[in-house]
């Protein structure tokens, strides 16, 4: 896919995330022991040949940042193409916040006017899932679709989280004929995966008539809006796909990967993920500890009791703590005695001795980054 380049969208402000967005854009939210969220749909891309990556950032944004640096870890860092970061900017005409997706892919046009390729890969970058993009493009390709959109069936989400996607109805042959965007009563469970494929001219053609509009939003006011004027077509995927747009999504899929099926799809299956490397020692297991169906990163020391969790880089479980169906993230402290169930731990959060923290599967208890309880 050299003749595709790719732009990944990094999100609004998003209060379902709790205090996990409250520091960070959502698609900086740490992931699955030494993960972020955006890796995923980066090394999707990197994985299926795009080597010219654009990301419109836009709510703090600094962690982000951070996190990709210059591209490295994903073979970005080129003299050709590469890895671009678009933060908000102050002009003579603008106020700097980017008023939707549209505006902040229009604010950022002269990156696709300067670009040679003829595709352009729209992603979002707070989803779980591993997709090669090939068969997609083959599928636009014979088509001969204006914008192809990938969905899925979501059999397998609780009905009240589909009114946060897009709902698609398709004919028999994969055209899309309706659309709606986070409806209350969705008509099915075939939904967007926000994932959209574009000849780049096209795009450019969208973004500015829809800016000469003072439209902003590049689904209800491209896509909804011209749905009886493009050839748009749905893309079905199969494999496993989590948005992580609420927190109880974020729970249940981290949970999901302690399954070696999930875990064979995500991570073997159709190629590797890729993240910011971080020097660390081995994970130490003292011999009084005891770890039953957990995911352990490096730099952890358990003397402590783990099951069904997961544990980020440099956590520390003290002697006779008892850590149970929880997510702790990096160099978080449980002191001796202390017992978590059902719980999400933030950055460098310490649990005093003795404590007893206990959430719902549905409601797990969040404690926010650099707290001590």
């Amino acid at each position: 896919m050299n003749n595709t380049m790719g732009i990944i969208l990094t999100g609004g402000k998003n209060n379902r995330l709790k205090e996990l967005s409250m520091e960070r854009s959502i698609s900086a939210v740490p992931f699955g022991g030494k993960y972020r969220a955006i890796d995923f749909a980066l090394s999707n891309m990197i994985n299926s040949g795009i080597r010219n990556v654009g990301i419109p950032t836009q709510y703090n944004f600094h962690s982000l940042m951070d996190h990709l640096g210059s591209g490295k870890e994903w073979d970005l860092d080129r003299k050709n193409d590469g890895l671009f970061i678009f933060p908000p900017y102050l002009s003579e005409y603008g106020t700097g916040w980017y008023k939707g997706s549209a505006d902040a892919m229009y604010a950022n046009l002269t990156f696709l006017k300067r670009s040679n390729e003829e595709f352009v890969l729209i992603n979002q970058g707070y989803a779980i899932y591993n997709m090669s993009y090939a068969e997609m493009l083959e599928q636009h390709v014979d088509k001969d679709a204006d914008i192809t959109i990938a969905c899925r069936q979501m059999d397998d989400l609780p009905k009240d989280e589909l009114s946060h996607l897009g709902i698609v109805e398709r004919g028999s042959d994969q055209k899309v004929i309706d659309f709606q965007e986070k409806p209350l009563n969705p008509k099915s469970n075939f939904a967007s995966l926000g994932i959209y494929l574009i000849k780049r001219k096209l795009l450019i053609e969208l973004l500015e008539d829809s800016a000469a509009h003072g439209y902003f939003d590049f689904v209800k006011d491209i896509l909804i809006r011209r749905i009886n004027e493009l050839r748009l077509y749905a893309y079905e995927f199969k494999g496993y796909w989590r948005p992580l747009s609420t927190i109880q999504l974020y729970y249940r899929a981290n949970m999901e990967l302690l399954d070696p099926a999930v875990r064979y799809e995500l991570f073997v299956k159709n190629g590797k993920v890729f993240t910011k490397v971080k020097d660390e020692p081995p994970a130490k297991y003292n011999e009084e500890a005891t770890v039953k169906n957990t995911i352990v990163a490096d730099g952890c020391i358990i003397e402590g009791n783990v099951e069904n969790s997961i544990l980020f880089r440099g956590v520390k479980i003290r002697r006779g703590a008892v850590v149970r169906n929880s997510i702790i993230m990096q160099n978080a402290e449980v002191f001796e005695n202390a017992s978590l169930n059902n719980c999400i731990l933030d950055k460098n959060v310490a649990i005093s001795f003795g404590k007893q923290l206990n959430g719902d599967r549905n409601w797990p208890l969040i404690v926010g980054k650099n707290v001590r309880v």
